[in-house]
């Protein structure tokens, strides 16, 4: 069948744009697989990084049509009409931001004027979690244009039969990051990275205020042997988590890494890490957590949304009250003092096979099933 998956995907960064061309590959093995994806993804304005644009070679992938600018109402109606024109049996939405949700719904509803032709959107986020006046009305007004869904958590799950009680969808967790290669030698990435200490956590992604970042570092306060890598780039402001750091004296103790981190190089920061720690005070998912179990590393997380659907406590991670900095250093300390490092990279090793790609297609091809 032909499927066309709309969304973020290279050249553009980030972790939805790897997972649109992953899935892309997966169908691809079965399917008739397009991917288009943005000529204008956000204003210049509105983004809070450096560069909305990977800086590597295109992956070996199917290549994505840059075709829809997402200020553009008539660019909407003329994507509308020529993925019309192309009658896919399937039109799959990757959806993560209200932003977005003018320009999706518009397409939706021009292209499934043609018999034969069904939505679908992938919520990775129903509402984000840095929510804005207006957000769910723009989400409605998309989700209106669609036939299915599929969510990622239990927490995206909700959120959707809140907005949406009719929705008919199928749940399929966030499957692992398999596009980074393989871990290295722990030791071998520690050198790499200049990294002495035995004791290292990695904190990876964009730096936003919900993610927690202050909270791990007033868990690291009274953690006197454990140094910490912060690897991504700030979308908050960095100059308040080095006061924080300096403040609380664990300066010598944190390597801030603002910048994005190229595919390249992600191997070697999980690599050199002890555990990934996700302390986000809100969340409905992670991509960090799944981007870990690749690496086969335990994840410590914040008890939040969908992250303890994903981390089972005391098996593949620790679970701690999001926003309890003492309650996370108690984890991290245990986590060293009873050395669950080596017990726990085996559970994540066997427990990753369950968020496979395999899954996930299965959901998209649930529906195709049901059309035939």
């Amino acid at each position: 069948m032909k499927i066309i998956i709309i969304g973020p995907a290279y050249p553009w960064r980030g972790g939805i744009a790897h997972h649109s061309g992953l899935l892309a590959a997966h169908l691809s093995k079965r399917h008739d697989v397009e991917l288009v994806t943005f000529s204008r993804q956000y204003p210049s304005f509105l983004f809070p990084g450096t560069s909305q644009y990977e800086e590597v070679p295109a992956p070996p992938a199917l290549p994505a049509q840059q075709s829809i600018d997402s200020l553009n109402p008539l660019n909407w109606i003329r994507v509308g009409l020529a993925l019309q024109m192309k009658t896919p049996a399937l039109l799959l939405f990757t959806y993560s931001l209200p932003f977005f949700a003018p320009c999706y719904g518009t397409i939706a509803a021009i292209a499934r004027k043609k018999p034969g032709i069904r939505t679908m959107f992938l919520c990775h986020n129903v509402i984000p979690h840095e929510r804005r006046f207006g957000d769910r009305l723009l989400t409605r007004f998309a989700f209106a244009f669609a036939d299915y869904f599929i969510v990622q958590s239990e927490a995206v799950q909700h959120d959707l039969v809140e907005l949406r009680p009719d929705a008919t969808f199928a749940m399929a967790h966030h499957p692992v990051f398999e596009s980074f290669g393989n871990s290295i030698p722990k030791e071998e990435a520690r050198q790499r990275l200049s990294i002495s200490s035995p004791r290292t956590l990695l904190f990876f992604g964009y730096v936003r205020q919900y993610k927690g970042l202050s909270v791990l570092l007033r868990a690291l306060q009274n953690l006197h042997e454990v140094h910490l890598i912060v690897a991504g780039e700030f979308y908050d402001n960095e100059q308040a988590y080095q006061d924080l750091t300096r403040d609380l004296n664990i300066s010598e103790r944190v390597r801030f890494v603002n910048s994005y981190i190229p595919g390249s190089d992600v191997p070697l920061y999980f690599s050199a890490a002890d555990a990934v720690v996700v302390p986000y005070l809100s969340a409905t998912q992670s991509g960090i957590i799944q981007l870990a179990y690749n690496f086969d590393k335990p994840v410590i997380a914040s008890h939040v949304g969908g992250l303890s659907e994903v981390v089972t406590d005391h098996e593949t991670g620790r679970l701690v009250p999001p926003g309890d900095a003492a309650a996370l250093a108690g984890a991290i300390k245990e986590f060293y003092e009873k050395n669950e490092e080596p017990r726990m990279t085996k559970a994540v090793s066997r427990t990753k096979s369950e968020f496979s790609w395999d899954k996930l297609v299965a959901a998209v091809e649930s529906f195709l099933d049901r059309d035939r």
